[in-house]
């Protein structure tokens, strides 16, 4: 039994639904960049396929798929009883992937 306004035990900690909280907000964010990859290729092809066009949005393709990547093994790591932390390097890659989207829209507007 804890006090009034004491934290409870380490061991009295139920990890069940932070895990699922950071699950679903992973799945989020990778909706989110799926319908920013989408929407940077049709718009860099948008009036008519050109060389830099097709170079955009492949480029748009490969950040969301290295996206993919770094949320698949996140979700993937928090299956397990006590999930580990991001890696310095897929914390790395996520931002990297989100300024080179913002990068792809900056250059797709102007």
């Amino acid at each position: 039994m804890t006090r009034a306004g004491a934290r409870p035990a380490a061991a009295d900690r139920d990890p069940g639904l932070q895990p699922e909280r950071t699950r679903l907000a992973w799945r989020r964010t990778t909706l989110s960049a799926t319908v920013v990859a989408v929407l940077a290729g049709k718009q860099a092809i948008h009036d008519d396929v050109t060389a830099d066009g097709l170079v955009a949005a492949g480029l748009s393709a490969l950040v969301w798929i290295a996206f993919l990547a770094v949320a698949h093994r996140r979700i993937q790591s928090l299956d397990v009883g006590r999930p580990r932390a991001l890696s310095h390097r897929g914390a790395l890659l996520s931002a990297v992937c989100t300024v080179a989207f913002a990068a792809f829209a900056v250059a797709v507007l102007l």
